[in-house]
């Protein structure tokens, strides 16, 4: 018997939203996860906001908003709101009821210079980290690290001369370069960069990361402005993040193949397995033999392209290819989250499922 068609809508629903939300979907055990690490962060959240006044917005809330742009590759803020309008799935995973209303896009532009300067989005990829080494995922020795480029929001044309340029440049000998003498007028941050010889020279950022070579989850990560040292520079720095208790090894490719970072991995007691360059006298490579023979030498190199791995998820049709953020905090900020989330779908495929009970 053919049914009719109904024009009459119910006014109540008796499925809460818990219900309508499948048992298996995968996104389920991604809200776990993303509400243990930010039960660990309770107290850090707390502090960033004051004890009076009117209430804001749950922080958990819009961390976890951030995260499904991410996870779902939304464009802009202004289109998860309207996902969030009708998304059933979406509203249950920030922590919204059906009857509540969505933000106004401006909420994001308030509140995320709260949640940078307070390292909200680094705190969260240590307290994911946390739930990998409840789990013993994580490598303690083992690290690779790499960096890639990120396309800024600005043109080249963008680019004029600075009003006020420095007396003494940033090249070699007080050489004035071009970030020396000229600024984009849309991000003043970007550089003009090209990773390779044959590309070409464009307004960028760098991001980059450590992974643990056991299973490619990333343990720090952070962007810099483009330049040609800046790789080395943010590997030192991320180093300093990862908690060890003896010596460590971290691979990389050629263009960290540089004396004064050889030494200073060695001084920090991390023995570099830095890929070489073929003998040239252009290009002399810095391993003393014994780190050149050792059996995890070879094995660093293999691994190597599991941090590719992460970038390729980055890029694939996420905003690390071309960032819509404006100025290093921002970009830095929006890398960090982005790991976090990297971490988050590897998790997701590295626990297994608890059993349902019978």
């Amino acid at each position: 018997m053919r049914g009719e068609e109904a024009k009459q809508s119910g006014m109540f629903s008796y499925v809460t939203m818990e219900q309508r939300i499948a048992s298996d979907h995968p996104v389920r055990r991604i809200r776990t996860m993303v509400d243990a690490a930010l039960k660990r962060m309770d107290g850090e959240l707390s502090q960033l906001y004051a004890a009076t006044g009117r209430p804001s917005i749950a922080p958990e809330r819009l961390l976890r908003a951030q995260l499904l742009m991410v996870l779902y590759s939304i464009r802009s803020e202004r289109q998860l709101m309207e996902q969030l309008n009708y998304n059933l799935l979406f509203r249950w995973f920030v922590g919204m009821e059906i009857d509540d209303p969505v933000w106004d896009v401006t909420v994001f532009t308030k509140n995320r210079e709260r949640l940078i300067a307070g390292e909200a989005s680094q705190k969260l990829l240590l307290a994911v980290l946390e739930e990998a080494s409840q789990h013993k995922l994580l490598s303690e020795e083992h690290f690779t690290v790499d960096g890639t480029l990120i396309q800024a929001w600005a043109n080249r044309r963008s680019f004029h001369e600075k009003a006020d340029p420095p007396d003494r440049g940033t090249g070699a000998g007080g050489k004035k370069l071009l970030r020396d003498t000229h600024e984009s007028s849309t991000d003043p941050e970007a550089r003009l960069y090209r990773k390779s010889s044959s590309g070409a020279s464009v307004p960028s950022y760098l991001g980059h990361v450590i992974t643990e070579n056991r299973n490619g989850l990333v343990v720090a990560a952070m962007a810099t402005q483009a330049g040609t040292t800046e790789e080395r520079a943010a590997a030192l720095k991320m180093l300093k993040r990862i908690k060890r208790k003896k010596r460590i090894t971290l691979g990389a490719d050629k263009g960290y193949q540089y004396e004064k970072f050889i030494k200073a991995l060695r001084r920090r007691k991390v023995r570099p397995h830095v890929a070489e360059y073929e003998p040239n006298p252009k290009w002399p490579n810095w391993l003393n033999s014994k780190e050149r023979s050792e059996p995890g030498y070879a094995i660093s190199q293999r691994k190597r392209k599991l941090v590719e791995k992460v970038f390729g998820w980055m890029k694939l049709d996420r905003s690390m290819r071309q960032t819509k953020l404006r100025g290093l905090r921002k970009v830095d900020w929006m890398v960090q989250l982005m790991a976090a989330a990297h971490n988050l779908l590897r998790l997701v495929k590295l626990i297994p499922p608890i059993p349902a009970q019978s």
